[in-house]
């Protein structure tokens, strides 16, 4: 009997965390490798040996080793471990869903990124100082800035690319849905579109979602009573 598919994931990450969500809602037999990136366990020689870049997400499928979110989706559904509908078959199905893969990363994933990493990530290390005034607004701008797009461009059905729930609407809503360590909220009046999408996804994920997230809503509600 061949073992199981080995998933080194972080919840904290958020493309972990995307991945995480389609792997549960296949429910296909998989075994889940937590690694503490707040530990620094990616950056360990055991670990350097499942993933030569020590980041997260990766797999291992017997000898085989994969890193690399899209590549590792595309692998997973070839091996059957999504719900077809997730990341389809179809030729065009599934090209709309790449190109939302490849369009996110220098759009709404970089934006979000460079604002959990200035005014969380790195402040809360030790590695900058708690960004001003000024600097947080200009990276809620360079957020607002894509999630025009995704109003403008991705939304113009329930889901980003049809009506299905695709992976490019999990790790687009887990982006997102990372803001709230850094007190942002989606603003439902100036963004309508996203705020409805990210409650279709949250409701198409359930159960998952809620526990998916639960550190960055511990780690939320933790700052907002810190404020109080």
């Amino acid at each position: 009997m061949s073992k199981s598919i080995r998933f080194y994931y972080d919840l904290l990450s958020p493309t972990s965390r995307g991945l995480w969500m389609a792997l549960k809602l296949g429910n296909k037999p998989i075994e889940y490798c937590p690694i503490a990136l707040r530990k620094l366990e990616q950056l360990t020689d055991e670990y350097k040996k499942i993933n030569r870049f020590q980041k997260v997400p990766a797999i291992v499928d017997g000898d085989f080793h994969l890193a690399e979110t899209i590549a590792i989706i595309r692998y997973l559904a070839d091996k059957g471990q999504f719900d077809e509908k997730l990341y389809p078959k179809s030729l065009e199905a599934r090209a709309r869903v790449d190109e939302f893969l490849e369009w996110q990363h220098l759009n709404i994933r970089l934006a979000c990124s460079l604002f959990f990493r200035d005014a969380w990530l790195f402040p809360i290390n030790g590695l900058a100082p708690k960004p001003t005034p000024e600097k947080i607004q200009q990276l809620v701008e360079g957020v607002e800035t894509n999630l025009g797009l995704l109003e403008l461009l991705w939304l113009e059905k329930d889901f980003l690319v049809g009506q299905n729930l695709t992976v490019a609407d999990l790790l687009g809503a887990s982006e997102i849905n990372q803001l709230k360590i850094c007190q942002y909220k989606v603003d439902e009046k100036k963004f309508p579109k996203v705020a409805k999408w990210l409650d279709r996804v949250k409701e198409a994920t359930s159960p998952y979602h809620d526990e998916g997230l639960s550190f960055i809503n511990l780690k939320a509600k933790q700052a907002t009573i810190a404020k109080l």
